[in-house]
């Protein structure tokens, strides 16, 4: 990789946008496939409106099929988990012999999808922490945080890690390369699990959680549990990250998680990978989680009534 790296977004909505938008405002040379904005995003370009400062990209690399985008250096990859039986198909047109796979999904078992068909060599990982929501065609709205922590699937940072993190710096994300990638999975699950899942079970925004008595109850348990699951998998999470990741959520106002967006709009949500598979890690772990089954069950109805 070097400064002329060609990245590749697969899934260009809110997530896979914003942070490819990021890294072409700062001139890097970024490709997106997309579906439903891409007539908009060829005829009006891509716009980010973001409280750290509005941008608008009006010539943008936007592509209709893997085929006609081509092999990129790295490929990341923002589509929701619901559409991962797609990525066996769109890959293999993007890859070149040193091509990097980039999962920023959220939930679990990612990696190992990827590795099982294209390589574990290939695959690396990036938690995202931030607020957004495709709100228009073509629009992303930022509304908070921005944090991304980078890893490889198997063994720690390497010469591609860290080249990835001074390229998303030099876009103003604050970047990081971590030891341990599944540890930062577990981390960011104490996070989504009672968010991402009480927004859709409760029909309640953040901001309602956390002023509600009986749910910031409920989603100080959850990361408890999670917590506890995760170090039982030999994931050591300290308990006083409940309370870190409490109050970086004040500030998040009235934000709906994605999950809470998908489901009001009638959409597939993710609850395998989010929500099932962390519980059934756990459970083979020896972890004790009744609230997180609790919440499982409620959305494995609540999502297949839609």
């Amino acid at each position: 990789m070097n400064q002329q790296t060609r990245y590749g977004i697969v899934g260009s909505g809110a997530l896979g946008g914003y942070y490819g938008a990021k890294l072409a405002h700062v001139g890097c040379d970024v490709h997106f496939l997309m579906r439903s904005d891409l007539e908009t995003v060829r005829r009006d370009g891509l716009t980010v409106r973001s409280k750290d400062g509005d941008f608008h990209l009006d010539q943008v690399n936007a592509h209709a099929s893997p085929e006609e985008m081509g092999p990129c250096d790295v490929v990341l990859i923002g589509l929701k988990t619901t559409s991962n039986a797609a990525l066996p198909a769109l890959i293999p047109p993007l890859l070149g012999p040193e091509t990097a796979l980039v999962t920023l999904q959220n939930g679990l078992g990612n990696e190992e999808l990827l590795a099982s068909h294209f390589g574990a060599r290939r695959v690396m990982g990036g938690l995202c922490f931030v607020c957004l929501n495709r709100i228009a065609p073509g629009v992303i709205g930022h509304f908070g945080h921005g944090t991304l922590s980078l890893g490889e699937f198997k063994g720690p940072p390497a010469d591609r890690t860290m080249h990835l993190v001074t390229d998303f710096q030099r876009a103003g994300i604050e970047a990081k390369a971590v030891q341990s990638l599944i540890t930062e999975r577990w981390r960011k699950l104490v996070w989504n699990i009672p968010f991402n899942g009480l927004g859709i079970a409760a029909a309640a925004n953040v901001e309602q959680v956390l002023n509600d008595k009986h749910l910031h109850a409920a989603a100080r348990e959850l990361m408890a549990e999670v917590i506890d699951a995760a170090g039982r998998m030999g994931y050591a999470i300290r308990l006083d990250f409940i309370d870190f990741q409490i109050e970086r959520s004040w500030p998040m106002g009235a934000y709906r998680s994605s999950s809470q967006i998908d489901y009001e709009a009638g959409r597939e949500v993710e609850v395998e990978a989010i929500w099932g598979e962390p519980l059934r890690q756990g459970r083979a772990a020896g972890a004790i989680t009744p609230q997180l089954e609790l919440l499982y069950a409620l959305l494995k109805r609540l999502a297949g009534k839609r």
